[in-house]
């Protein structure tokens, strides 16, 4: 069995990153969404372990203390931070991951795991993505304006990703992703495993 693929996705708040994941992990097999740690507080209708593992302050620094991340930030008054040892098991099954963080994140990601791959998601234009934040109802002007600032300095991170995909219609975008998946598990490291008893028949 081969090892699994990391797979990094960021972008901008509104892009739809969540759900194009969504819906590429529900359409592929052996592959996952990695659950972050967080000491926020659970919200209705989350789940401990499905949403995120939920934990207090001291908890969560104490495994920053024993390096259990492999990366880790603080939002707010939050913290967030993804589990090296989980990744790593999933890895090791054969199942690739996708982390869903921003492009700090996937920055301190690529330093400890540089065979991991990432993808850069962005909204067809300002104008679009002042549209959905605006459509989601949630927030007031002036937070969707800083939203926005923090979108403009989140997509000038694109050049440190391997892959770049417009969400524009969102069924082009999920097929680009679907893609690049399938494109790294034909990658000649990961078939020499898949294809051993065969490649053994064709030269012996």
């Amino acid at each position: 069995m081969s090892k699994g693929t990391l797979y990094i996705i960021s972008a901008p708040s509104g892009a739809g990153k969540t759900s194009l994941v969504r819906e590429l992990v529900s359409n592929l097999d052996d592959v996952v969404v990695s659950v972050s740690h967080t000491t926020r507080a659970m919200r209705d209708g989350e789940q401990d372990g499905v949403d995120y593992h939920f934990l207090d302050k001291n908890r969560f620094l104490s495994m920053v203390e024993h390096s259990a991340f492999l990366e880790h930030a603080k939002v707010f008054d939050n913290y967030y931070g993804t589990s090296q040892q989980h990744v790593e098991q999933q890895l090791l099954s054969g199942k690739s991951v996708i982390l869903e963080i921003d492009w700090q994140g996937a920055r301190q990601v690529r330093r400890l795991m540089q065979e991991s791959q990432s993808i850069f998601i962005v909204p067809p234009s300002r104008d679009a993505l002042r549209e959905r934040l605006q459509n989601r109802g949630q927030d007031a002007d002036d937070i969707i304006d800083r939203r926005m600032q923090d979108a403009v300095n989140e997509m000038s991170h694109y050049a440190e990703f391997d892959y770049l995909i417009v969400n524009d219609d969102f069924d082009q975008a999920l097929n680009e992703l679907k893609c690049i998946i399938k494109v790294n598990s034909l990658r000649q490291i990961r078939q020499e495993q898949n294809l051993e008893k065969l490649l053994i028949e064709l030269l012996n």
